[in-house]
This record gives C-alpha cells, structure tokens and sequence, in this order.
C-alpha cells in the first residue's frame, strides 16, 4: 500500500483512538536508532522468502489450535505476535513473526534463535519495549504506522494481523490464508474488540470481503 493512500486511514484512526502521531513518530526514531547496532533483514531477504509462495497469516485466536493442522511444509508462516507461543506448542516455526511487543518475549527470542524472522512495530505505546527487547532479536525489520524512515518501513495495516497480511502482500506471494482469526470475539476488552472491527476492515480493503469470512 503505497503511504499516501495509507496515511488517510491511519488519519482517522489516530481520531478513533486518539492515538498520538507524534508518538508513533517519536517511536519509530527510537527504532531506528536501535536497529543501527543489530542484525538486520533486508527487503530482497524478505521477498525471496515470499514471492511467488503459499503464505499462511496466523492469527492469534482461540481457534488457531484447531487450524494449526492446515499448515503444510511448503507454506510460508507469518505468526501475528501471540500466535507464535501457539505455534511453537505445536512444533511449528514461523518464517516471519510480525509483532508490537505484547506476545510472549521468551517465545518470540526462542523462535527467532531457530530461524523466524522479526518484524518489530513501533508505535507511541511501546517505546520501553522497544528499547528493553529489540537489542536481544536478530533478522530484524522495523515497521511504523506513521510517516516511514530509512530503515524503518510502512507497508500498511494496524494490528499485528492485518499487518502481517500487508507485509505478505508487499512481497508478491501466489496466495494468503489466514487462519487463527475471529474479528466477533465477545471474549476480548472493548478496546480489543475495537481493534478487531479495524483490523477486519482493513483486510477486507487488502484482500476483499470473502477473505475476512470465519
């Protein structure tokens, strides 16, 4: 999504949740900086891992352990945050973990240890995180819902999940699947559920309505 086009979105999500961008902004700096002393995935590293791949976004939903078993090797993995500690219960690795912070940090290290690729996210909530965790991952790419810097990117998308699904499509997969997503969850904070309802609008603007269907 080019960051034209997203920035009249997250324009009126900054007003839905009053989020500060000036936060979001001052967060993405922090990573940038962080990002200049460890190792760092690059674009072409990630498009070689996608183009042309089954790619399987997994959500982080109580239904996920039940659709676990829809994975075949072949398939490219992306974990949305939590999804990771499920996956790893279930012997399954991610390729791409795509993540704020708010997952199981032990998790993530673990599986970034045995090969996953991180995509750390920025935003005005978790500057302390950033700093507290992002100097122990490796194969790190920086993301931001705000203006995008250097080394520090902006493919669209909100939440953990609809963000790892505009990464995906950024790097020309031959399909998307998602499982582990329930956008009606009633078991989940109105702020939660809030998000939710953004994050299903949003995959419906990248992959159509039928996608986003449980």
């Amino acid at each position: 999504m080019r960051f034209e086009e997203w920035d009249r979105i997250y324009k009126r999500i900054l007003a839905d949740f009053s989020f500060s961008r000036s936060r979001d902004e001052e967060a993405a700096r922090v990573l940038s900086s962080l990002l200049d002393s460890i190792d760092q995935i690059t674009l072409d590293e990630l498009k070689d891992a996608v183009r042309g791949r089954d790619v399987v976004v997994c959500g982080n939903a109580p239904r996920l352990r039940d659709e676990i078993g829809g994975i075949t090797p072949s398939d490219v993995v992306v974990a949305a945050d939590g999804a990771t500690s499920v996956l790893l219960e279930h012997d399954v690795i991610p390729d791409i973990i795509v993540t704020d912070l708010d997952g199981c940090i032990p998790d993530i290290i673990d599986a970034n240890r045995r090969g996953s690729a991180v995509v750390v996210h920025a935003h005005g909530d978790n500057i302390d995180k950033l700093k507290e965790h992002v100097p122990h991952l490796r194969r790190v790419l920086g993301t931001t819902q705000a203006s995008p810097l250097e080394n520090v990117h902006n493919f669209g998308g909100f939440t953990d999940g609809d963000r790892a699904v505009f990464l995906a499509l950024e790097f020309m997969p031959k399909s998307i699947r998602l499982i582990g997503f329930d956008f009606d969850d009633e078991n989940v904070t109105p702020r939660k559920s809030k998000k939710l309802r953004w994050a299903k609008v949003l995959l419906e603007i990248a992959l159509g309505p039928r996608c986003t269907d449980p």
